[in-house]
């Protein structure tokens, strides 16, 4: 069993900042790339950002200059560090964990339960 257990979403006025991260647990043998999506109401889920494990970024163009992604491997961590934020950032924000579990001999995709974030005055 593999888990992602996201946290640190909220309320915050327009400008604010806030840290999302996205712990890892479970029967892991390897994470390769990990990142955060996130969905609108009414909107498809987007990607925001994502790093591989030798800590290669990309970044949506909407969130460039604004949010950073990182990651602690030996924590199974990836935090995501919003500043900046403006009322279009609003979604429920989705942690993604490609790796490789125990008894399996590939990478598949995990997926958090999402936190919501919400920007607004």
């Amino acid at each position: 069993q593999v888990q992602l257990v996201e946290s640190g979403g909220g309320l915050v006025q327009p400008g604010g900042s806030l840290r999302l991260s996205c712990a890892v647990s479970g029967s892991i043998v390897s994470i390769n790339g990990m990142g955060w999506y996130r969905q609108a109401p009414g909107k498809q889920r987007e990607l925001v950002a994502t790093i591989t494990s030798g800590g290669s970024t990309n970044y949506a163009d909407s969130v460039k200059g604004r949010f950073t992604i990182s990651r602690d491997n030996a924590k199974n961590t990836v935090y995501l560090q919003m500043n900046s934020l403006k009322p279009e950032d609003t979604a429920v924000y989705y942690c993604n964990a490609n790796l490789v579990s125990q008894g399996v001999s590939y990478v598949r995709p995990y997926w958090g339960q999402g936190t919501q974030v919400t920007v607004s005055s």
